[in-house]
């Protein structure tokens, strides 16, 4: 089995998208090519024994946010007073409710360094380096599983990358990124998987849905829980909608959302975590699977507008069966107020935002969201002869005899 994950593994390393990654902003030049002398190597998916619990003997709770970036200290000091001291306090409760608690952040943990892109002026200048003893922030709000694959992973190159994955893994905390970079751990007798995409250089291609396909097949071969990252889609407050095709953003194409995450659910991922666009995007029941298309922001302290929508900071939690099937979930809404963070929202924004997107892009998931972000299953009635194929939106064949999502 080992020898299987090792070569998905090498599989995925040879296939990856070798095309650099474009800035969030047109004053960005092209990016450096990074020497492969400066790469550390990435470390194979360990070989781990057969579950030893009965598949629905237990339940995982999994806490989920978008992007988080600290502050940063390039090209100018824009990092927050204390380090960042109380700027996750008021929604660590949430996070520290569940089983797994993941992000994504946006930037680099690096002390020093280059940039490999080049900012026209320090005004508008999008290049994250958070200082690394900004990891214990991470650390106090519960975090214990990161993604690193997105456009803002490599300002700093290779280098930065690297820097990041030493901090996140002194201070405990799983990550998937880079190629080959996959995590895997056990979780209250639950074996765990997260492998992250983005269509960015030295990233897990989500374009490669073969590779993926297999990559995600062999992980749930050996894990009970195989969690997919996706930082995909076009940005700004006016892309809240799915295209159901794929997204170009300054001439870059960031990839098809919906045809890249059912892949991944029909590869073996119980729940896709979307993140990319900086706001709030639908969510979707796909054959017993959740998938949420962007959670948005998080805590982005400063270099990435917060305004309006864009500053809805959505925590998706969700239980899961020991097999990975969706039983129930919870949108709690929070808004980012700078200088203080994200805090609860009483109004609900991010929930109802959400539950108005998913009735509006996936009318047919049964899947209901109250407005205050209560998920559950909707009561459908079932029969014996309904043994009928229909195709959702992106063209995909959905078997009704199954269950409402399959």
């Amino acid at each position: 089995m080992l020898l299987r994950i090792l070569l998905v593994s090498a599989v995925v390393m040879l296939s990856a998208c070798a095309t650099p990654p474009m800035p969030d902003e047109v004053a960005l030049s092209q990016e450096i090519k990074v020497p492969l002398a400066e790469l550390s190597p990435s470390p194979a998916v360990p070989t781990i024994p057969a579950p030893s619990l009965p598949l629905a003997a237990s339940q995982l709770t999994i806490a989920a946010v978008g992007d988080v970036m600290l502050g940063t200290d390039f090209p100018e000091n824009y990092l927050p007073a204390d380090d960042g001291l109380g700027l996750l306090t008021a929604v660590t409760p949430i996070l520290k409710s569940a089983d797994i608690r993941f992000g994504n952040f946006e930037g680099t943990l690096m002390d020093g360094g280059e940039p490999v892109k080049k900012c026209k002026t320090s005004k508008n200048c999008y290049l994250f380096r958070t200082p690394q003893r900004f990891v214990q922030r991470l650390v106090d709000a519960g975090f214990n599983a990161m993604s690193l694959a997105n456009n803002h992973a490599r300002d700093f190159g290779e280098a930065g990358r690297s820097s990041s994955m030493q901090a996140l893994t002194a201070a405990g905390i799983h990550h998937s990124g880079r190629e080959g970079d996959i995590a895997s751990w056990v979780v209250a007798g639950r074996h765990i998987a997260l492998i992250a995409y983005a269509p960015f250089a030295g990233a897990h291609d989500p374009a490669d849905l073969a590779t993926a396909r297999q990559a995600i097949a062999a992980l749930k071969h050996q894990h009970d829980i195989v969690i997919v990252s996706m930082h995909m889609g076009a940005e700004g407050a006016d892309v809240t909608h799915m295209t159901f095709d794929h997204e170009i953003f300054h001439g870059e194409d960031r990839g098809d959302s919906v045809a890249f995450a059912h892949a991944a659910v029909e590869a073996g991922a119980d729940l896709v975590i979307g993140h990319g666009p900086h706001v709030p995007r639908a969510l979707e029941l796909y054959r017993d699977r959740l998938i949420a298309y962007s959670l948005g922001n998080f805590c982005t302290y400063q270099g990435i507008n917060v305004a309006g929508i864009n500053g809805l900071a959505p925590i998706l939690k969700v239980t899961l069966a020991g097999d990975g099937r969706f039983l129930s979930g919870q949108i709690y809404s929070a808004r980012q107020q700078r200088p203080l963070g994200p805090l609860p929202d009483s109004h609900h924004a991010a929930a109802r935002l959400i539950a108005e997107l998913t009735a509006q892009d996936f009318p047919d998931t049964s899947l209901t969201i109250s407005p205050l972000g209560l998920l559950e299953r909707k009561a459908v009635a079932t029969s014996a002869s309904n043994k009928t194929q229909s195709a959702d939106k992106s063209g995909h064949a959905i078997d009704d005899k199954s269950s409402p999502d399959r």
